[in-house]
């Protein structure tokens, strides 16, 4: 268990995996799930995050360079994409929520509904696991999972203003 917990949430870039779960989460917040297909929704959460973790890279490198001039190389774009790799980690979260309600016979909406709440899950753990790590007090997390909850909150309230 421990394993998984260290893949999903690495130590270099455990930001990426919480923006990875936000973003995902987010955009399937905002798809309906009444009009596409399981495959389409699937593709087009794919491709977001793709595209996503290929942005926060590229954006990054770019800033990098500005600030500096810096020369691009094959080298500085490799490790950026290696860093924020930990996005797609993140967005694997409710992705895989999605295909196993997908395989499981839910219906569209139903799928893509227990991929928005394995986003909140998420979130919610992630924060346990934050106050855990750094040894805290019960009340520091209380405080911590209801922030968790909040942000999840955030991603049910875009989905119910949206629909």
């Amino acid at each position: 268990m421990r394993r998984a917990a260290d893949w999903l949430v690495p130590a270099e870039n455990p930001s990426g995996v919480v923006y990875g779960v936000m973003v995902i989460g987010a955009l399937l917040a905002a798809e309906s799930g009444r009009h596409e297909t399981h495959l389409d929704t699937l593709l087009s959460a794919a491709v977001a995050a793709a595209l996503y973790w290929l942005a926060h890279a590229y954006a990054s490198v770019l800033g990098e360079r500005l600030s500096g001039a810096e020369p691009l190389t094959a080298g500085v774009l490799l490790r950026a994409l290696g860093h924020d790799w930990a996005l797609i980690r993140g967005a694997s979260i409710p992705l895989l929520a999605l295909v196993i309600a997908w395989a499981s016979g839910a219906a569209q909406e139903t799928a893509v509904n227990a991929a928005l709440w394995s986003a909140v899950a998420g979130l919610v753990v992630f924060e346990l696991l934050a106050g855990i790590r750094s040894r805290a007090t019960p009340g520091e997390l209380v405080l911590e999972v209801a922030v968790g909850m909040t942000m999840g909150t955030g991603i049910i309230v875009l989905k119910i203003v949206l629909h």
